[in-house]
């Protein structure tokens, strides 16, 4: 067995698969799916939408983060003991909401999911550390690519299947079952390698909060390397936020996108995201983030050209698969190289930050690309989209310019 496929088939990796399954699960717990149930029970439509503001956590997750970097649990790893807490508390969250009913009281059943979103983003926190601290920059790429891939199978798990399953038994039952689907995290966690313990942490909380930042505007180029993490992703997130009222127009049914764009298109991005993955243990990453990005771009123009073309399934399932994975391959190695970029000393401050950050074009830059579209017509926008990608890749040259202190840095 050569190299490459010495770290393919790792102890560290795999667990990059499992860790990502407990990362993914409860997201459309509390989104989608508990819509549904919502829906199901006849609760208000308007209360349905507020549920949205239920995910505040994931948001506002810094906050906390120096807590998460200063502190180690009397058991197991800093990393793992962090873990293990947060999936425990999910689990037993999602108990709780199994015993609640949205008609009923929807305060008690909005409080449990509001708990589940605090602890499983509390759990992103630190795994996003774990992840960084026990892969070597070249191994990150990959390690993000099966991160995403176990997300989004547990995705599935949470969204379609519990869907299914609630057509032929009670929504509580369904929650139960949700939370026998998380309890295998417990699992991952404890048999999960152990992050490196050599790994200094910061001596007081005041140096958990001030010190992340303090390193990292003290380097040289910090706002360049924020820029381009702001911009890399942009027009990828602006034409996704139109996708499906694009396809719409063109006269495809709803089918056609929960076949297309929904499912096959899933299975495209954990295949783009593997790829890439892969690719990046042989590629360093300055090639990587050039030619995913360019491959971004390219397939983001696809959309432009699906405008001219007649109505068919080929034809959309086409240029869905090459965007959803070029949009992999794309995230693999800008997840990677936020992660590389991280002072190992406060990963979990520094990682959520860049995080937070790499939200900003999906939530804020996105929201305006319904009055673009309308004002510059489907084959417009789409091209705009792909060349609003330009600056992105133009200063990703001046990142790589760059010293890395994360890696000077790192023990």
């Amino acid at each position: 067995m050569n190299e490459t496929m010495k770290k393919i088939f790792s102890r560290r990796m795999l667990s990059m698969l499992l860790v990502g399954y407990a990362s993914g699960l409860p997201l459309l717990l509390i989104g989608s799916t508990l819509q549904a149930w919502m829906t199901d029970e006849g609760v208000d439509l308007t209360a349905i939408g507020m549920v949205s503001l239920i995910g505040f956590p994931y948001v506002i997750k810094p906050l906390w983060a120096p807590f998460l970097d200063r502190y180690k649990l009397p058991f197991l790893s800093r990393r793992k003991g962090w873990m293990l807490l947060f999936q425990v508390l999910t689990i037993l969250c999602i108990l709780g909401l199994s015993f609640t009913n949205p008609k009923a009281n929807i305060y008690m059943t909005c409080s449990w999911a509001f708990l589940i979103a605090l602890f499983s983003s509390s759990q992103d926190i630190v795994i996003d550390a774990y992840r960084r601290e026990i892969c070597p920059d070249e191994e990150l790429g990959f390690a993000s690519s099966l991160y995403v891939t176990g997300y989004r199978l547990a995705m599935l798990v949470s969204g379609a299947f519990a869907l299914y399953l609630a057509d032929h038994i009670p929504w509580q039952n369904v929650f139960m079952w949700l939370a026998v689907f998380m309890a295998p995290s417990i699992i991952f966690t404890l048999v999960s390698p152990a992050e490196d313990k050599h790994i200094p942490i910061p001596a007081n909380l005041k140096e958990a909060i001030v010190g992340p930042l303090a390193e990292f505007f003290n380097r040289r180029g910090a706002f360049i390397m924020l820029a381009f993490i702001l911009l890399y992703k942009v027009g990828d997130s602006m034409a996704s936020n139109m996708t499906t009222p694009f396809i719409l127009d063109l006269g495809y049914s709803k089918t056609d996108i929960a076949t297309v764009a929904k499912t096959f298109g899933m299975i495209a991005t954990i295949i783009g995201g593997l790829f890439g993955g892969t690719l990046m243990l042989k590629m360093n990453m300055k090639v990587s983030l050039i030619f995913f990005g360019i491959l971004q771009a390219v397939s983001t123009l696809g959309f432009s050209i699906l405008a001219q073309l007649p109505v068919s399934f080929v034809n959309l399932a086409s240029v869905i698969a090459f965007e959803n994975l070029a949009s992999g391959m794309g995230t693999a190695a800008y997840a990677a190289y936020m992660g590389s970029i991280t002072n190992k000393q406060f990963t979990a401050t520094q990682y959520a930050l860049l995080t937070a950050l790499m939200g900003v074009p999906r939530v804020i830059l996105s929201s305006p690309t319904g009055y673009m579209a309308k004002t510059m017509g489907w084959e417009m926008f789409f091209v705009f989209c792909t060349l609003v990608a330009v600056p992105g890749m133009l200063l990703l040259f001046l990142v790589f310019k760059l010293e890395k202190p994360a890696q000077k840095a790192a023990v």
